[in-house]
């Protein structure tokens, strides 16, 4: 049982970095291919989709193969172990941070519609793009320097921070700010721009023609709407009757 439970774990670990790699691969693709696609937060969004890449190339095949070929574990104090160790942090919390920060770009550009650009601009973004990488190098090297460990977990076939009571003070100081704290203020900031959507869908929207604009009322709007796709709908059917 422990050996089936260690293949389908394994299988996991590979799926999921297959599917890492492939979705920021594309990513990048598309960034790379289509200029217009590209915002303020360019660099934002290279870091964490390269973040991302990263953490499926080095990190989750790491532990797909160490499922296969080294189920016993490895020394908690190896090189190997400590580099694994410090790449997963690094990695994970970079993510993690400038995914968050290109929501606070997003939330700003919705809410401040008419002063984003003085307040977003790009010599902030890249002040903010190198702050989070200091953070996340000064975070991930402190278990290095004796603040905090790297050890080998045998249940996750990997080598990450410690979480135990010598370390409490390290795990507190990288989850509260690298982790909680960001996923938190997503959750906020995202959750606001819905209830701003909610309320404008129910204040309904403008028509314009080439005179002048004029406002629809949402019930309007949302009968009018099925009105057209009913209609579509039926002339679609007609004609396939027809034929």
């Amino acid at each position: 049982m422990p050996d089936l439970l260690r293949m389908l774990y394994a299988a996991m670990m590979l799926l999921s970095s297959v599917a890492s790699i492939s979705g920021n691969v594309l990513l990048l693709l598309v960034l790379l291919l289509h200029r217009e696609l590209r915002s303020d937060t360019l660099g934002l969004t290279v870091s964490f989709s390269l973040s991302d890449l990263a953490l499926g190339l080095c990190i989750m095949s790491v532990g797909a193969h160490n499922s296969f070929s080294h189920p016993e574990g490895y020394d908690s104090e190896s090189p190997f172990c400590q580099g694994t160790g410090f790449l997963f942090l690094l990695l994970q919390t970079s993510s993690i941070q400038s995914l968050t920060w290109a929501t606070v770009y997003k939330f700003t550009k919705i809410c401040f519609a008419l002063s984003y650009s003085s307040i977003w601009t790009a010599g902030r973004n890249r002040m903010v793009l190198l702050l989070i990488w200091l953070f996340c190098l000064v975070n991930a090297t402190l278990p290095l320097l004796g603040f905090g460990s790297y050890v080998y977990s045998p249940s996750r076939f990997l080598c990450g921070p410690g979480f135990t009571m010598e370390n409490r003070y390290f795990v507190m100081l990288w989850m509260v700010p690298g982790i909680l704290v960001p996923l938190l203020t997503m959750c906020s900031l995202y959750g606001y721009i819905v209830h701003l959507g909610r309320k404008q869908a129910r204040r309904g929207t403008f028509m314009c023609n080439d005179l002048h604009c004029f406002h629809v009322p949402a019930n309007n709007y949302l009968r009018s709407s099925v009105v057209v796709v009913t209609v579509s709908g039926e002339s679609g059917l007609g004609s396939d009757a027809q034929q």
